[in-house]
This record gives structure tokens, sequence and C-alpha cells, in this order.
């Protein structure tokens, strides 16, 4: 009887407790949730040690007391190494931290386009908010080579030099380096500027850049109407380590967001030096074990991840392309540092600027010689190919023949003639920054210089002269320009109509 009247009140007061989470959930009042929290025990430069969070994952997001972000980057036996993503300067010691159980993901799509934003979907523009987006992991998996395509489709960047002697195409990774201030930057931006009426998005991805360089950048862009079909990703030099970290990656979720719809994308990291240094720091502070150089040995993992993702997809999967250049800054024309080295032999090609041809006034500085693309030949308009070859060959001749020329008094008469046609090739692959040519603009330009007509014209002026070959060419022949366009070989006689208006257009000059 006792132990009747006992369990009689218990069971009624459980009972009671029932009822009252019954109804409390049913009026949404309260929401029982389990979270792991953990407790920070050390904080430096950027980054914090945590302990308690025994199930996180690598690459998840886990936030701070203060709203703060940070990354899961070491997963270790007794804690865990986070890098922080933002602002960290209320976080402290005993600090606690949650986990989202979110791996980091960035905003993708549509309304992104014209917008300057961070890898976290953060705008920076002062412009309107964005968008309700879909949300991607910043890090997925490359396509599989059964889904890729060959590449056949060429990127024009309206440079002469580029398009006939180093050409890309659509899905290639073509390597941009030099010396700093060579104009690494100023060729990628004039691609940029050219795929204005070739349906193309450009992502420019600044990754420790100065801030007021970013922001010239953008408006030249503005400046240009180029705006519309690009975006630009900033993490500035002021930003944490983390946030350069991460930026490439998000950057390239945003381009294969377009690349799976079908469209053509060009995506510029600028520069890869600094992505691989923050990387460098992160995880020296994380006490990761250094190798050459300090830098951890996952240091070619880190670029070849994010490279292999550019590609060419299948036409059954939409037939989309990632186009990438990426930037690389050299120190004193060295190509085979640590860093530019792995680069060269994850890209499918290289472009190098000297600083010997920049000083001397000959933009863009690209040195003909140490630069190819291993792809993009195949992807060439057929127009190109007639007068590619033998303009490489003759300007190979040339510098060649001038480094010699200087110790020597007497020359012969061919030598002449090659050092003076070879001068005037120099003059005509010289090209302002923010005017790009069409196909058949450097057709005309490239067929005239190799075929010997600009030899006893001033070097002074070539620049009037190409002016007036390109009005000619386009208003004449406007049926050879549509060809050239369409992919048609160059015939026979469509070069002798071109050389034709180049004779017409140049006799006036010699005479004078």
């Amino acid at each position: 009887m006792e132990k009747s009247r006992t369990s009689a009140p218990l069971m009624n007061a459980f009972t009671q407790t029932l009822r009252f989470f019954a109804q409390a959930r049913e009026q949404s009042s309260l929401e029982l949730s389990c979270q792991e929290v953990g407790t920070v025990t050390f904080l430096g430069n950027s980054i914090a040690r945590v302990v308690g969070l025994p199930n996180v994952r690598s690459q998840e997001q886990v936030k701070f007391a203060d709203g703060s972000m940070g990354l899961a980057f070491n997963l270790d036996p007794d804690e865990v190494g986070v890098v922080l993503l933002n602002n960290y300067t209320t976080i402290k010691a005993g600090s606690q931290v949650q986990r989202t159980g979110r791996v980091l993901d960035t905003p993708v799509g549509e309304g992104l386009l014209g917008r300057v934003v961070t890898a976290l979907g953060t705008p920076l523009d002062q412009g309107r908010p964005l968008p309700v987006l879909e949300r991607r992991p910043i890090e997925r998996p490359a396509p599989t080579i059964m889904e890729r395509s060959p590449v056949s489709v060429p990127l024009q960047t309206g440079i002469k030099v580029v398009d006939a002697l180093v050409p890309i195409g659509r899905g290639q990774r073509q390597l941009i380096l030099g010396d700093r201030q060579t104009g690494k930057t100023s060729i990628a931006l004039d691609t940029m500027l050219n795929q204005k009426h070739h349906d193309v998005i450009c992502i420019y991805c600044a990754i420790g850049q100065r801030s007021d360089a970013v922001a010239q950048l953008i408006a030249t862009l503005h400046h240009q109407g180029a705006m519309d079909y690009c975006l630009v990703v900033v993490a500035s030099g002021e930003d944490t380590p983390a946030l350069q970290y991460i930026t490439p990656y998000a950057a390239t979720a945003m381009a294969e967001y377009f690349m799976e719809q079908g469209r053509d994308v060009l995506i510029v990291y600028d520069d890869l030096i600094h992505h691989a240094r923050a990387y460098r720091e992160l995880s020296l502070l994380l006490r990761r074990p250094p190798g050459r150089e300090a830098f951890p040995g996952d240091i070619f993992y880190l670029h070849s991840r994010l490279l292999e993702r550019s590609t060419c997809l299948r036409s059954d999967l939409g037939g989309g392309s990632l186009t990438a250049l990426p930037i690389v800054e050299t120190e004193a024309g060295n190509l085979s540092a640590y860093i530019p080295t792995n680069l060269v032999s994850i890209t499918d090609g290289q472009i190098y600027l000297t600083p010997t041809l920049f000083q001397k006034g000959l933009l863009p500085a690209i040195d003909v010689g140490r630069s190819v693309s291993r792809v993009g030949g195949k992807a060439q308009l057929p127009a190109y190919r007639a007068v590619a070859g033998d303009l490489r060959l003759m300007y190979s001749q040339f510098q060649e023949l001038e480094s010699f020329a200087r110790f020597g008094t007497r020359l012969d008469e061919s030598t002449q003639q090659t050092l003076a046609r070879g001068r005037r090739i120099r003059a005509v692959l010289q090209q302002d920054q923010y005017h790009p040519l069409t196909v058949s603009q450097q057709i005309i330009l490239l067929l005239t210089a190799n075929a010997g007509m600009l030899d006893n014209l001033p070097i002074s002026n070539i620049p009037q002269t190409e002016a007036l070959l390109c009005n000619a060419v386009e208003q004449q022949l406007p049926d050879v320009c549509q060809r050239i366009l369409l992919g048609n070989k160059l015939t026979d006689d469509d070069c002798e109509l071109l050389l034709q208006i180049a004779k017409q257009m140049l006799r006036p000059m010699e005479e004078k």
C-alpha cells in the first residue's frame, strides 16, 4: 500500500510534465535542440585553438559567441585548429564556439553579376542588397575526365601577340607570370574587356591586392561598360589570411554555376603568390610541418585542386567552359622559384612578361620566346595559322640576330634586312591598353608585316598606318572579315585582296 501511494504522485507528475512539453511544442514556444559547444583555449594572429568539438568536420563553419565566423582547419586528437574569417577583436580565451553543421559555402547565381562581393557574399559596392541566392560549397571535386571535352573554341583576347603567337582556348588554364609592375593585370583586364561582344562572363578574383588598385580596376570596368557581365570577388591585403585563402575557391564556385548553365566563363586569379603566402601563414601558425621555403608539403595540392576545376564540359552536360588566367609574381625573373614552378606544371601554358621589354616601352612586354600555349593552338582560328608560324620563326631569328649585331660593325645586306623587318614586326606587336582589336584587324596587320610591306616605312609611322589599314579592311572587305570570324581558312585569293588594300594604303606613304 505504501508503495502504491508513493508511485501515484510520481505518475501524476510525470504525466503533467509530458502534457506541458506537448502543449509547448504545439504552441511552438519551446524547441529542444542539442548543439556542440567548445571553448577557445588559445587565440593567435587570425587563428584559434578550440576544445570541446569532437564531431566537427573539416572545412566546417563554426560560430563564436560574438557572431564572428571561423573555419575548422586542423582536426587534431585533442583540439581543433580554427582560422578566423572576419573581425575577431572581441574573441578571447574562454569564449564559446558553436558548430553550425554546415561546410563553408558561398552564394551563386545571376544576381551576382555586376557586383563587388567578398567570398562570404558580403556586398562591398554599397549597392542594393543581394537577392536570395543559391549557396554552394566553396570546394567541390573537379569534373572527371569523361565529363570533359577537348578545347576547340578560341578565347579572343584582342591582343595581337597573344591571339597570334600564344593563343588561348575556352576551358584552358593559361598562366601569366612576371616581375611586379610589368603589366600582368593589364593583360587580364584587356582580355576581360574584349569579351563584351563574345557572351563570356568574367570574374576577377583579387587576392591580397591593395584596396586602391582594386578600386581603380573596378572603376575601369565601369568606365568601359564591362561591369554588366563581370563579377569582382575581393580579399584585400587588409583582410585576414583565412579570407584570402578561401576567396579563389569561392570565386570558382560562383563561376561553376554559370558553366553548368552552359555559359562560357573567364576567371582571373590575381594573384596566386599572395594566396600561397596566406596559406603558409595559416599553416605555420597552426604548427603544420614546413617544407621548402617554409611552405607546407601540400602547397602543390592547394593550387592543383583549384585549377583542375577549369575545363570545358561535354555538350550533353551543357557545353559550358571555365577558362582560368592565374597570375603569379616572380622575383628578378626567377621562373624556377617554388610557386612559379608548381603553377607552370599545373597549367596549359604561360605568358611571361619581362622587365627588359617593359623598361624599353615595348608593351605588352611579352617575351615570345619564353611564352607558350600547349592547348590553344588547336582552338586557334585558321586565319591565324596562315601567318603565325612564319611570324614566330621570323621574330625569333630577329631576336637572335639583334643580340649578336651589337658586337659587329659590318653587317651584310640580308642581315640588315632581317633586322629591319624584325624591328617593324616588334612595332606591330605593340599595342596600347584598352584598345583590343578584332580578328580581321589583327590578320591584316600581321599579314602586312609578315610580307615585308612595312620594311621601308619609318617605325614612328606604324601606329598611324595600322589605324588606316584596319579601317580600310573593314570597310572594303566585310565579306572576308565575316569568313575569318566564322573560322574559314584564309585562301590565297583572300590574302591577295588583303595585300592589295595594304599596297594602296602604303604607296602614298612610301612616296613621301
